[in-house]
């Protein structure tokens, strides 16, 4: 997977190109690529944030509605995250893969738990961590 391109003044949007290996036998891109996709917003928005000592993500949950196929012929997608809610120690995210065409291909919910990689449990979110959260839950245009 190619890395996520942020698009400028849209926290949360990302164009991410799409690679021959993501298509499978049918002439679209393979289901399981859609999680892929979604973590490259994940994973952008993680990499925007401080980090703290000790400090890194799990995913706890994913819920995704397949919309529409990607069918070859489109080079790329955009793949945006919004926050929702904020826990102590989680996130929770609307995501949605929009097709070249503008078309939606999926959408649905990720959560993301602050994790402790020395005591190997979730951890509370720090206030840095809190702060720039908040310019994600700008509306990427659902």
């Amino acid at each position: 997977m190619s890395q996520a391109e942020p698009q400028p003044g849209h926290p949360g949007r990302y164009r991410v190109a799409l690679r021959w290996g993501d298509m499978d036998a049918l002439g679209h891109v393979n289901q399981a690529v859609y999680h892929e996709l979604l973590e490259e917003a994940r994973t952008a928005m993680m990499r925007a944030l401080p980090a703290p000592a000790n400090g890194a993500f799990v995913v706890a949950r994913v819920e995704l509605n397949y919309r529409r196929e990607i069918p070859l012929t489109h080079r790329h997608v955009e793949v945006t995250l919004e926050v929702l809610e904020v826990g102590r120690s989680s996130i929770t995210a609307a995501q949605r893969i929009t097709r070249a065409d503008g078309e939606l291909a999926a959408d649905g919910i990720s959560v993301l738990v602050g994790w402790d990689v020395l005591e190997r449990r979730s951890r509370p979110l720090s206030e840095e961590e809190l702060a720039a959260i908040d310019a994600f839950r700008v509306s990427t245009g659902r």
